[in-house]
């Protein structure tokens, strides 16, 4: 979601758009922040991706149907279920804003999130399902200078930027 910050800055927040290639379970993924220096473990990891953005309960307001929520830093406004949740391949919309709980860095940040779910069995058991869903995201911070160049945008060179 965010990766090549380098420098000192505040993590302000995370916005998503998933669509869902499957008609399970699609939140597992957890919300990582590798801060500081951090390489193979983060020094934030959630517990999954509905906990992140305040849906513990699945985003379900009732037996297979998704319940839209906004509040002041975090909510699911848009839910897009062309034939019924469970049924197709839903898109979601998704924010969360670190104001009351801010992340703070100092030398560098790094922000990902697994594409993670569930497939359930015959007789109730279950097992995690790596997913290739569509994610876009935008991960929204403050920093101050010095920090790393940003990298050229593809497509770009030999143009003068203005």
């Amino acid at each position: 979601m965010l990766d090549g910050v380098r420098g000192q800055g505040h993590y302000v927040g995370t916005y998503i758009a998933w669509g869902a290639h499957n008609t399970g379970w699609w939140g597992e993924g957890e919300m990582k922040f590798y801060l500081d220096g951090d390489q193979e473990w983060p020094t934030i990891c959630g517990t999954g991706t509905e906990d992140y953005f305040g849906g513990a309960w699945g985003f379900e307001v009732a037996k297979g149907e998704y319940g839209v929520y906004s509040t002041a830093f975090l909510g699911l406004p848009q839910v897009i279920k062309p034939g019924g949740s469970g049924q197709s391949q839903p898109r979601f919309g998704l924010y969360r804003w670190h104001v009351l709980d801010p992340i703070h860095f100092q030398q560098d940040v790094r922000v990902t999130i697994q594409a993670l779910g569930w497939r359930s069995k015959l007789g109730g058991q279950g097992r995690y399902l790596p997913l290739q869903d569509d994610i876009a995201s935008t991960g929204i911070w403050y920093q101050a200078e010095p920090h790393a160049p940003f990298p050229e945008l593809p497509g770009l060179s030999g143009l003068e930027v203005i």
